[in-house]
């Protein structure tokens, strides 16, 4: 049996930036991705200009955008900046580029690799088994190494989207609480296409019920998704704790997520990034992650106000979005990024 210093269990942006920093440090590392290539992800590819932007070539970026176009039930706002407040990025370049960044430093990758037991000390696959003595759970919704620890989830959203060609002007927002809940819907323009989709926490909103709404509200805006295929995924925003013992759990595997907005990019970057810090140093300041903790549980007590019923969602939306309008809070509130 080979056995690694760390494994690392999917190959997403936080597991393959946990494995670049310890590779970088000298331990061998071997990260386990289920999908031929690592990096794609059902995702609407918007990145803050707080948190993933500035981190990331500027190569990547598919489109920036200095103003947000907003739109609620009673209201319609713009939000301007001098600098790129949101932009677009492919998540299979973004992959393609922080794998290169893992394999240059040192780092192994076995992609099309299947994880069928986690023992103590290994990891059995399709590709034969491996030992470990840190393990790093960033498996995303298959919680293949949450469900080892035991760890339930309760708390989940779900996003769907298409992609959808043609040239689009403006990045939009829309909380119509009629049809969506306490979630929202969005346009993310790319250079040749949108991302156009629904977010919403679950079991508040179903599934198939969330799909109909963004078909209807999309043919109302003219919208056509015909003969496009909608792509779905779910959104871990439980919460219990990253650091078990050998194991460790980052980004969606540790429920970091936001549950207002759904974003988690850049959780699972600052997350992996910290997890390969303590493997490094046990005794490392991991005070970046636990303020994004903190102002994760600030987005989990307004995503749990505002699905209290439709009156107080409603009441929820329409005072943030005029708090917004009138600079009382920041865009940058409704981001992870401090």
């Amino acid at each position: 049996m080979h056995s690694f210093s760390v494994i690392i269990i999917g190959a997403g942006p936080g597991g393959l930036a946990c494995a670049a920093l310890l590779a970088e440090k000298g331990l061998d590392v071997l990260v386990l991705e289920k999908k031929a290539v690592p990096g794609p992800k059902v995702c609407g590819g918007g990145i803050t200009w707080r948190g993933l932007i500035r981190r990331v070539p500027e190569s990547l970026i598919d489109r920036a955008f200095p103003a947000q176009h907003i739109r609620s039930t009673l209201q319609e706002t713009v939000l301007q900046s001098d600098s790129p407040m949101v932009a677009t990025v492919r998540r299979e370049h973004l992959g393609e580029w922080m794998h290169e960044q893992a394999r240059a430093a040192g780092t192994v990758v076995r992609t099309s690799c299947r994880v069928a037991k986690i023992t103590p000390n290994s990891v059995e696959t399709s590709q034969g088994t491996f030992g470990f003595r840190q393990l790093v759970g960033a498996d995303g919704a298959r919680y293949l190494v949450r469900r080892y620890l035991g760890i339930p989830t309760e708390k989940l959203g779900l996003g769907i989207h298409f992609r959808v060609p043609g040239w689009r002007e403006k990045m939009e927002w829309h909380l119509n609480d009629t049809l969506f809940g306490n979630g929202y819907a969005w346009i993310f323009p790319f250079r040749d296409m949108a991302s156009i989709g629904v977010y919403g926490a679950i079991p508040g909103n179903s599934p198939r019920k969330m799909l109909q709404n963004l078909k209807r509200w999309a043919a109302a805006r003219s919208i056509s998704l015909d003969g496009l295929k909608p792509q779905g995924g779910l959104i871990n925003f439980d919460y219990r704790g990253w650091r078990f013992g050998n194991i460790m759990l980052i980004g969606d595997a540790a429920g970091l997520a936001s549950g207002l907005t759904g974003e988690g990019m850049y959780q699972a970057l600052v997350s992996g990034e910290t997890a390969a810090r303590a493997i490094i140093d046990p005794d490392c300041d991991c005070g970046e992650l636990e303020r994004l903790v903190a102002k994760q549980k600030k987005h989990l007590r307004v995503a749990a106000l505002s699905a209290t019923n439709r009156i107080v969602n409603l009441a929820t939306m329409e005072i943030l979005l005029l708090a917004l309008r009138a600079g009382i809070i920041p865009f940058s509130m409704l981001e992870m990024a401090d």
